[in-house]
Parts: C-alpha cells; sequence; structure tokens
C-alpha cells in the first residue's frame, strides 16, 4: 500500500470511526425501524451506481466510434467493479444489479420505494436532481447525500470520483449491523431474507475484492500528484460527512416515530 493511501486512511478514521459506530444501527430493533433505513439508504445505492458509471465514462470508452482511453490496467479495474455491481447474482443465481436487488429487499420487507421509484421516473424524463427530488419529496438528508455525490460526479476529475467512491461508500457498515438484520431476519424470515443477502454478498464482493481494485485504481489516477491527494483526501472527508449527516437523518426518524408509539 501506497503512502499516500496509508495518509489518507489516516485523515479519514475518526470520520469513519463516527460512521462504523453510529448510534443508528443500535436504534434498529424492529422491522419498521429497519424499513425507515432503507427508504433513505437506497439512494446512496442508487447513487453508488451513478458514480461508478461515470467513472466508467470517464476511464474507458463508451462511445461509437470506440479508442482505447487512458491505462488497459485502469480500464480493466474499474470495467471488473462495474460487470460486479451492474450484474451480479441474486439470492436465485439470476443476474441483478446491486440497486434492483435492494429494491427487491424493500419491497419484500414492506419498506416504501414510492419516493425512490418517483425520483428515478421523473428524472428519467426531465434529467434534473432538484426537479426529481421535489416531485419525489425525497428526504432532506437523503437529497443532499446524493447532491454532494453528483457535484463530485460533475467535476469531471477521475481522481476525486475515485477517492470518494473507495473510501466513501458502502465498505462502511459494519459488522454490528450484519448482526442486528440477522436477528431480525430470525423473527422475520419471510420479510429480511433479500436484504441479508444483499448484505453478506456485499461482504463478500465490495468487502474484499472490489476494495483492493478500487484502491489500486485511485492510487493509479493520482499517482505522484500532491495536489490531487489533497483535494482527493479533502472530498473524502466531505463524503463521510455527508454518510454521518445521512445516519443522523436516519436515528431522528426512528427515534422520533418510538417516542410517539411510547
Amino acid at each position: 500500500m501506497s503512502d499516500h493511501i496509508k495518509k489518507l486512511q489516516i485523515a479519514i478514521e475518526p470520520l469513519r470511526q463516527q460512521i462504523i459506530n453510529h448510534k443508528v444501527y443500535s436504534a434498529i430493533t424492529e422491522l419498521d425501524d429497519l424499513r425507515v433505513f432503507m427508504q433513505y439508504h437506497v439512494f446512496a445505492v442508487w447513487d453508488f451506481m451513478s458514480l461508478l458509471k461515470a467513472l466508467q465514462n470517464n476511464l474507458t470508452c463508451t462511445s461509437v466510434p470506440w479508442f482505447p482511453v487512458g491505462s488497459a490496467v485502469t480500464r480493466h479495474l474499474i470495467n471488473e467493479i462495474v460487470a460486479g455491481e451492474e450484474s451480479d447474482i441474486d439470492q436465485n443465481g439470476d443476474l441483478k444489479s446491486h440497486y434492483e436487488l435492494y429494491l427487491e429487499a424493500m419491497l419484500q420487507s414492506g419498506a416504501d420505494t414510492s419516493q425512490i421509484e418517483k425520483f428515478i421516473t421523473e428524472l428519467k424524463l426531465s434529467n434534473n436532481l432538484s426537479t426529481s427530488f421535489e416531485v419525489s419529496d425525497a428526504p432532506q438528508a437523503a437529497q443532499d447525500f446524493v447532491n454532494f455525490t453528483f457535484k463530485i460526479i460533475n467535476s469531471k476529475k477521475d481522481y476525486l470520483q475515485a477517492a470518494t467512491f473507495t473510501f466513501g461508500r458502502e465498505d462502511l457498515i459494519p459488522n454490528m449491523f450484519h448482526s442486528i438484520v440477522s436477528d431480525i431476519s430470525k423473527t422475520f424470515p419471510e420479510e429480511v431474507s433479500i436484504f441479508k443477502y444483499y448484505l453478506e454478498r456485499h461482504i463478500e464482493v465490495d468487502g474484499d475484492h472490489h476494495s483492493n481494485l478500487a484502491l489500486q485504481m485511485t492510487s493509479n489516477l493520482c499517482g505522484e500528484n500532491e495536489v490531487f491527494w489533497k483535494e482527493a483526501e479533502l472530498a473524502t472527508i466531505q463524503s463521510l460527512q455527508k454518510r454521518i449527516d445521512l445516519w443522523d437523518a436516519v436515528y431522528e426518524q426512528i427515534a422520533s416515530k418510538k417516542a410517539i408509539l411510547n
């Protein structure tokens, strides 16, 4: 591992620990709590795919006529990650993107998919995030999270996209959350089995192999450029703070629901 990577990891570790130890996880004790979590988290799952495709567009040739773009090593890295995220296998062995798998998990659990579905439907028509958020009435914290991701996407800086993809995303869900989902799954196996599979698949695919590929990709793109590494560090810090803000909002909604019921 390069010294640059180690330095960046040290800089972001306090924020990572805040996310891994966030109080939102222990607040999820019932199926209804998990549903609230999923209704926010699905926006992060979707924009993760958008960030991934932005990287593929920047690092490979996705138009016709074809021309070789950048390093063949970097092309291989991003194409391998895309294949795994965009066309992975579901619990039945069928090919599916992680976003589509997440939607299935939401439907199985009884979580409300109307906001994300209205958002996607409007975005296809208008290609306008603000309008789509307004139509869908998406949670403000989810809007802020997605808007930051698209700020990075629209920067057209592949090294920033790679850094936030590598250090600010789905590997941040802690073991404690997996244990909580497993416990809920024991009580509600017919409602949580797909979500449990989704998490297990993320550990298997993203936690090890994809993480190593992403680290290598970020190192390749930043190279020995100190300005790139500094920008990457700042962008990653901002990305992690947006995740904390998202989890704060989920916690507040779960806590307020419990307060009303009690």
